[in-house]
């Protein structure tokens, strides 16, 4: 048996080597991910910026109080005899709240009343020796003397009678403290002391508290910054007109719901806290159906309207270490970061730019991850007065 051995020949390896670089070069010809072009610019929503108005809201903690708080105490010592109230009961001025029992007061005024019908008698008397005494000193009978003493015995006894009267009226007085009435309308506070307590005029505990329900204020304190904002933002010449100036305010109540009636703040206290740094404000809200009370809680809600800003969304802007920046597409449609300055407005949607951006530039709304400086985008504007209406329409 014969054996042939095959050899390949140079012009083989070269066929070889030709089919091997046309294979590699059909692979890499082809998209692996199947995106197609990777230099191609991909679209990015742009919203071109313009100014506009909006209103914001700066929220204050408050405590309530009534527009007259009275504490109501006795003035005489005695006895509760009767509470005519209840906790919470709604009072007129001059309605009855407690009856002290102290009869010394009532035994007082007896006795003046009867020093007084006794005294009346002495006048009487002396008023008549005046009038015998007067045609005897006409007639030469007896001397003036005699005359001038009787009317000064009547002068005397006029003015004990006077000074009885006064005892009469000032044991009134006593026998009224011992009813106590309410000196203004309003709400009644909590009664530590009930029918049968014994009570004095120097008792350190009050017999209730009284407050006005027809208004009710809030009081709010304000930074020494806030302030001074405020003054440079409001017209005035005075820190009093300018509270003048301001729109009505809201009241939110302890559950977060917004109460019905709008209010006004009044007054400043003018002097800053040494310990808080604060400013404290008053504002007053009308309370027809007496739904605020005397140590609640709530929060004032001060509106305030911007002019001319620009605005942008909240998901156009990213942070980076202490700063808050944007994506601005210039006119070859390349990106560019740019530090903003911005106030929140509530709703957590929107930014107010303070400062780095201006009116006319282009900015990303979204999709701002995998976004870099100088990476050409694809715009696709928004528009700009839809936007600002949608937002002046919240």
């Amino acid at each position: 048996m014969s054996y042939s051995v095959f050899r390949k020949s140079p012009d083989f390896r070269l066929f070889l080597l030709g089919i091997l670089l046309f294979a590699l070069a059909a692979c890499g010809g082809k998209d692996p991910a199947g995106q197609g072009d990777s230099k191609t610019p991909k679209t990015y929503r742009v919203l071109p910026l313009k100014r506009g108005f909006i209103t914001l809201y700066n929220d204050y903690p408050a405590t309530l109080q009534g527009q007259n708080v009275v504490e109501i105490r006795p003035k005489v010592d005695g006895f509760i005899e009767q509470v005519f109230v209840d906790e919470g009961a709604v009072v007129r001025r001059g309605q009855p709240l407690f009856r002290i029992n102290n009869p010394q007061f009532q035994q007082d005024l007896l006795t003046a009343q009867a020093g007084v019908s006794s005294i009346e008698a002495r006048v009487a008397d002396a008023r008549l020796q005046v009038m015998k005494t007067k045609p005897l000193v006409d007639e030469g009978i007896i001397s003036k003397y005699q005359l001038q003493s009787a009317q000064l015995a009547l002068r005397a006894q006029e003015a004990a009678l006077a000074q009885a009267k006064a005892a009469v009226a000032n044991a009134q007085t006593n026998v009224g403290y011992t009813t106590i009435t309410s000196p203004v309308d309003g709400v009644v506070g909590l009664l530590p002391l009930r029918q049968g307590s014994l009570v004095s005029s120097n008792m350190t505990t009050p017999l209730t508290t009284l407050s006005s329900s027809g208004n009710i204020y809030a009081y709010f304190a304000q930074t020494e910054r806030d302030l001074l904002a405020f003054s440079r933002s409001h017209s005035g010449a005075t820190l009093q007109q300018k509270l003048a100036s301001l729109p009505p305010v809201t009241l939110l109540l302890a559950d977060g719901t917004e109460y019905p009636q709008k209010g006004r703040v009044q007054t400043a206290s003018g002097l800053i806290s040494n310990n808080t740094g604060s400013v404290s404000l008053r504002a007053v809200f009308p309370n027809p159906q007496g739904v605020l009370a005397t140590g609640g809680s709530a929060v004032v809600r001060i509106p305030q309207h911007l002019e001319n800003v620009v605005l942008i969304p909240q998901a156009a802007t990213y942070e980076l270490l202490d700063k808050r920046l944007v994506y601005v597409v210039d006119a070859q449609n390349r990106l560019h970061s740019v530090p903003v300055t911005v106030t929140p407005v509530p709703g957590g949607d929107l930014f107010v730019v303070n400062e780095g951006l201006r009116e006319g530039d282009r900015v990303v709304t979204e999709g701002l991850i995998g976004l870099k400086d100088s990476m050409t985008i694809k715009p696709v504007p928004v528009d700009a007065d839809s936007f600002l209406q949608h937002v002046q329409s919240q």
